[in-house]
Order: C-alpha cells, then structure tokens, then sequence
C-alpha cells in the first residue's frame, strides 16, 4: 500500500445483511497509523423514532468527551435515493455527498460490493459528473481486501461485507475541507417471497460520519399492470401516495439524522378486492414462531360498495375549552361535515354541566343538514363544567342499527367534574349504551384529562385513544382520524388460521396485535403480528361485512418451520413491541400481575424495548439475568400508573399507545416519539394533578427516566436484531444464559480464529463482531467472548 492514504468508498449493509446493496461508506487505510471509521461522539436521538422501533435505545459508540477532528475524518453531507420498480425491476439512482473534514488531502477509490444474489446490471458509477471505470472482483479477492482493511484499521466494521465481490473504481484526490458528489445507476432483479416483492436499500451505512447525515431523501415510484395492493415499510414512516390503483410514491425524508436502519419496502399486486400476505420468522423450533399479517382492501371501491356510515361528535365545551382549543375545535368539525357523503347518518353533542344536542335524532346527511350543522358549529362556546357520563349516554342512546359502521369521535379536555364522575360507573355506563358496537375514538386535549379514564372507555368501546398535547393542534388530529375512517369497506372483521391439525393440539395461533375484531378503510395498511406454534401450510380467512352483506375472503400463507438467517427478525421485534404495549395495558387497567410484570422485564431485556418502568436494565450494576429482582424493580415503577391525569399520566398512557400501535402505517399509526428523554420532558412538565401518591411515584419515575436515558445511550446498543448491554467493561448478548456465559469461548480480535469465525457464520454472525470492547456473544447453543 502507497504511504498516502488510500480512502475506499464502500457499501454496508446492517439491518438486512443478507441482502444488501446501495450505500456507501469512506474507509481510510493508511501504511502507519490505524485509522478507524469514523463515528459521531454521541448519538441521541439516532434518527427520528421511527414508528417500528419505538422506544428503542440507540445504537452508539461511546466517546465521553469531545474529540479533535482527526487528521484523516469525513461526513456525509447528502444523501439521495431515487428508484423507479417495474416489472420486478429496480432501477436506483445514488447520489451522495461526502466532504473531507480532516486537514490532509485523501486519495479516494469507490468500492461497490456486489449483492448477494449477483443480480446487478447496467452499473455506472460517477464522481462529480465525471465516469469512472470500474474492476470487477470476485468473492475470494474482495474477501483479502476486507481482510487487509480490517486487520490494518483494527476496525471490525467491514467484516460485514466478507463474502461479498466487488466493483472498484480507480483513485481520485479529495482535498481537505473539499466535497465530491458520487453517483450509483444500477438495475436490480428484486426478490420475491410470500407474494410479496422486497426492495431493500442499506441507509444505515451513512452512520459512519463524523457527523449526523444533513438532508437524507429516499423516492420509491412503483408501477405496475396489475392493482398495486400492500405497501409497508418495517423501518421507516414512509409517505404513501397512489395516485390510481396502478401506480404509487413512496417517500422518506429527514434531516440531521443518523441513519441506523436499511430502508426496506414491500409491496404486491393482485387483482382481487382484499390481498392479504403473510411472513413468518422461526429463529428456534422449539419455541413459537412470529408472523406478520398485511392486509389491504382496494383502493378505489364502488360508490354503492361502500357502506353508508354513522359519525357521532360529543365535544366538550366546558370552560377549560375557551380560547384557541374551541376555535380549533369548530375548524375540525367544519372541516369533517364537509367531507361526509350523502347517506351517511351524523349528529353533534355538545356538553358542559349540561348536554345540548345539535338534533334530537340522528341526521341524514344533504346539503340543507350540512348548512344547519356549520351554524350550530359556528355558535359553539365554553363554559360550564364537564358532564363526560351524560354526554355519553345522550349519544349513545340515539344510535340504534348495528348494521351500519358507527365511529364516535368523544373530545375532551378535563376531568368528569358533573353528573356522574365515578371511573367505573362511566365506563359501565357507556358500554351498556352501546348496543350498536360502535367504535369509540377518543380524544384527550392537554394534560388534565383524566387518561386512564379515556383508555378504559376505548378498551371496552372497540376504539382507540388520541393524546393531544398543550402545543399540538386538535384540528390536525381530528383530521388525521378521519383521513382514515372516511370511507370503511370491510366491517367487524375478524381473522381465522385454518391448519391440518388435530383438535386436541389446541389453538395454533396466539398472542395476535391488534386484538379482537377491526374495520378495514379504503386505502388502509393493516398490519397484524402474532404468533404460531404449528409450522406448514395454512389457510388465512377473513369475515366481515360490506353494508349489510356478509364476506368471506380466504388466502393460502405458509409458517416457516426454521429461519436460516435473520432476513425476517424485524417480525420478532415489532411482535414484541406490541406484546409490551398490551402488557401494560392490561396492567394499567387491572392491576399488577406477578406473571405479567415478569413476562415484561423478560420480553424488555431480551429486545431492548427499554420503557420507564424497566430503564434500569441500563444501569451498568444491574445483571440482565437477575429476573426476579429485575421485576421487583420494574413492579415498584409500575407503581407510577395511578397518576391518571397531569402531563405524567397522559405520558405513560401515549407510550403505552404507541407501543400497542408499533408499526402501524399511515394515518393509523400512533404518535412515535417516546424515547426515554421525550417521556422525561413530558412527564415531568406538569406531574401534579391531585397530588395523591400515584402522581408523587409518577415524577419519580420521570425523574428516573431522565437519568437513565443517558446510561441507555452508553450501555445499550441495538445491532440488528440482537440487543447488547455494557457490564464491567464488555458487551453481553442479551440472548446468552448464565450457562453460556461460564462456558463461553475466548477469541481474539483481529486473530485468525476471529476471521474464519466471520467467514463460518457470514455476515448474519459478522455484523455483531463491530464491537471495540470486549463482547459476549451467542452463536446456537455456543457462546463466544471475543477479546481486543
């Protein structure tokens, strides 16, 4: 190697590294000096709190103070992500923008590591405008390269990419303080399984920056000849716009982040009106597997196809509600009579200490009612107390065909302080008034509500509770609702998994989010995770109604009896994200349970779904195998759930939502950002609503939660789908027993032994090697120590 340095720009995959391609990275090697990628000092928040992971700690390399910009150091300033898929082709356009933040000029070589698959064509690689060949290498000589940078850098970073050919462009100066512009055009043959095409983009290389990525933007165009049905992304909150059945744009965008997850996408095409799609995840046969469930009704059904619906508004307007909140109010009840169709049935009820209604029976909704709703809207005021309970009943009562898709949307800013205020006796009240299983939507405005209240009413009312902070506006999340319910076109729908099976082998699925039954909305993406026991073929039904008309739809799913690889392990996250949700729903609602809290200390450490109540486990005294005093711990702070109003109730019962909700797409997806730092900010801004001893343990925990965001920051990293903690100086593997810990085998970085453990286990096993302390690792039934 020339005494210069020589910078390689390569391609990483982290998320999904058995089928990566796209992204680069700049790897200095230089003849004397060890030069590692580079890494932001800290990273908190890693990326905005993408509505699959939340809460999840970030992934970070702790440096505790700040550093001089090294000699040889660089950044990503940009990057851009255009692809177009037709046909099962991917045509993707790069362009990213790389600037040399260190003091010496670089000599630069852009390596492209071949995918998987080798399913690769017309690739053209440029640097600011300007083509530069490119030399194949095949999967041995690439392998030495890697090698080499690796053992010289001492940076196990590009053991990721063993396994791999490459593409290698010749050198290029890049002087200090300089930018380069690099530009990808490649053409891909996407994978297809399960019915669903997957196109993967690894984002995640871009983390190796000395600073977060300034403007990242990532358009994906599908067409197709057939309906475009499913489209989700397990990563990413990507914006979905179809302009017809046939076409579809799908955008992320962000700035200042630092990417830690491969943008990946599924879709499918199918000319039937429901398409539903099935992937399963197994890592050990001798547990449970997980699947996720994708459905999606057509887009654009027939007007006489769709059912007329019945929309209910029961508003508070009690005094509390003055000033801008009634203004808002009054726009957002404007806003949703104007998008009611004809045949729709609607009333408002209005409520303070008394309960006015806009018309004693329901209305049909035509151009005369529409105008004599917007007056009785215009003449809204506040003032009075809050009679919740009456206001419940006078709605309720009006609503009589069980035929006919029925949404309440319930608007409150306080506590029940008229008529009945009893927590129990409301809920038992509303639940024996609706006799038409109409869905309750609930909205809590500010941090007085009462959200235990709110959250028991939607439980045993089909529906689904809305926080609205201080600063937010009630219009835009009216809106964002009712975007959603707008045009339902499957009711009640429940899901049933027919298996070859014996009855005595009992239920063969279990555990299933969201539970119970739903409703499907035109251009809705339902996602649903369970788990399974059988393995094998299956069959899929889904019954529900159009209008008055009974449906059934069955589709064929396959449950994998054992995963190779972790391709699919993001289901086995989002799974869990939502057992924790429900876990601490059921906890909140009836109370502690010594099985339950165990199950959520268990399910808490093995993914690192850090919540407030288990944030101790990133305490570096704190031993992850410790179950029982683990859960005495987490039992105390779920002590905090008796605040049920003041910024910490509403707090604790957001996350809880956006846990049951994890990854949910589009207007159904619950509100993302509850990292530690956001809770403690938001519980502790307005912790005392009666000062009972619920809302002392409440700021406590907020107190806690504060503290120990940091310590999550500095022992806890996520690595694709494994968790690891820092104690004494090392990282364990949070799938390692006590066991496997005593008996695990010493390796050493850098060695022989530690190479040909990553060409073994490839990069499923090398991606969890990156670790510049010590790190214990589970590999099967072995266990690993490898040592620096």
């Amino acid at each position: 190697m020339a005494r210069s340095s020589l910078w390689v720009l390569a391609f990483l995959a982290v998320f999904v590294p058995a089928r990566a391609l796209g992204q680069g990275v700049l790897v200095v090697v230089d003849s004397d000096v060890a030069v590692p990628l580079p890494r932001p000092i800290i990273i908190w928040p890693p990326h905005p709190p993408y509505p699959p992971h939340p809460p999840y700690p970030p992934p970070v390399w702790p440096r505790p103070r700040p550093e001089p910009e090294p000699p040889a150091s660089y950044k990503v300033n940009q990057v851009e992500v255009q692809a177009k898929i037709a046909h099962q082709v991917a045509s993707v356009q790069v362009s990213q923008t790389f600037e040399n933040t260190g003091s010496r000029q670089i000599e630069t070589s852009f390596v492209f590591p071949l995918p998987y698959d080798g399913a690769i064509e017309q690739m053209t690689l440029m640097v600011d405008g300007k083509e530069f060949p490119a030399k194949l290498l095949k999967a041995d000589e690439a392998r030495k390269i890697y090698e080499e940078i690796v053992r010289k850098n001492r940076d196990p970073a590009l053991l990721e990419w063993i396994g791999t050919g490459m593409f290698k462009t010749s050198v290029f100066p890049v002087p200090p303080g300089a930018k380069r512009t690099v530009s990808l055009r490649y053409s891909q043959l996407l994978r297809q399984s399960d019915g669903l095409t997957d196109f993967i983009f690894p984002l995640s290389t871009a983390k190796y920056s000395s600073k977060p990525v300034e403007k990242l933007d990532v358009r994906v165009t599908i067409e197709s000849g057939d309906d475009i049905k499913n489209i989700y992304s397990p990563t990413h909150p990507v914006e979905i716009k179809r302009p017809d059945e046939k076409h579809a744009v799908v955008t992320y965008s962000s700035k200042n982040e630092v990417p830690m997850a491969d943008f990946r996408l599924f879709f499918d095409v199918g000319k039937e009106k429901l398409s539903t799609r099935v992937i399963s995840y197994r890592p050990d046969k001798g547990d449970d597997g997980y699947f996720l469930l994708l459905a999606t009704p057509q887009i654009k059904a027939a007007g006489d196809e769709r059912p007329a619906k019945t929309v209910l508004f029961i508003i508070d307007r009690s005094g509390s509600m003055s000033g801008k909140k009634i203004e808002q109010v009054r726009a957002a009840l404007k806003d949703v009579l104007n998008k009611l169709r004809p045949g729709d049935l609607f009333n408002i009820i209005a409520y303070d200490s008394q309960v006015e209604a806009f018309r004693p029976e329901l209305q049909r909704f035509d151009e005369n009612t529409r105008k004599a709703a917007l007056g009785f809207v215009e003449g809204l005021y506040a003032g009075g107390s809050t009679n919740i309970e009456g206001a419940l009943k006078a709605g309720l009562a009006q609503l009589q065909d069980d035929k006919r898709p029925t949404y309440i949307i319930f608007l409150t800013d306080g506590l029940p302080t008229a008529g009945e205020t009893n927590e129990a006796k409301i809920i038992e009240a509303a639940k024996t008034f609706n006799k038409v299983r109409a869905r309750v939507f609930s909205f809590g405005v500010g941090y007085d509500v009462n959200s235990r209240l709110l959250d028991r009413l939607v439980r045993e009312n089909f529906g689904q509770s809305i926080y609205v902070r201080p600063e937010e506006d009630i219009e835009s999340h009216v809106g964002k609702l009712y975007a959603r319910i707008e045009s339902p076109v499957l009711t009640d729908v429940k899901l049933d998994f027919a298996f070859d099976a014996k009855p005595e082998e009992g239920a063969l699925v279990n555990r299933v989010y969201p539970k119970g039954s739903f409703d499907l909305f035109a251009g809705e993406q339902l996602v649903v995770v369970g788990r399974y026991k059988k393995p094998g073929t299956a069959k899929v039904i889904v019954s529900g109604r159009i209008g008055e008309k009974e449906e059934k739809f069955d589709f064929p799913a396959s449950f994998v009896e054992h995963s190779t690889d972790e391709t699919n392990g993001f289901i086995e996250k989002l799974w869990a994200g939502r057992r924790i949700g429900e876990i601490l729903d059921e906890i909140d609602l009836k109370g502690k349970n010594d099985e339950l809290i165990k199950e959520l200390v268990a399910i808490s450490t093995r993914h690192g779904i850090l919540t407030p109540y288990t944030s101790f486990m990133a305490d570096d005294s704190v031993n992850i195998h410790r179950t029982a005093e683990n859960a005495r711990r987490a039992a105390d702070r779920l002590d905090a759930l008796a605040a049920t109003d003041g910024s910490a109730g509403v707090a604790q019962r957001a996350m809880k939502g956006a846990l049951q909700g994890m990854g949910a797409a589009g207007p159904a997806a619950p509100a993302a950002d509850m990292s530690l730092h956001r809770f403690a900010a938001e519980a502790a801004a307005a912790p005392g609503g009666r000062g009972g001893a619920g809302d002392e343990r409440a700021y406590r925990l907020a107190e806690e939660s504060k503290r120990e965001a940091d310590a999550v920051a500095q022992n806890v990293r996520q690595v694709g789908n494994r968790t690891f903690y820092r104690r004494d100086k090392q990282w364990i593997d949070s799938r390692i027993t006590p066991e496997q810990e005593k008996q695990a085998r010493r390796i050493k970085q850098f060695s022989d032994e530690y190479f040909e453990l990553a060409r073994r286990h490839g990069r499923t096993l090398a991606q969890y090697l990156a670790f510049d302390e010590p790190v214990l690792l589970a590999v099967g039934n072995e266990a690993y120590l490898i040592e620096p």
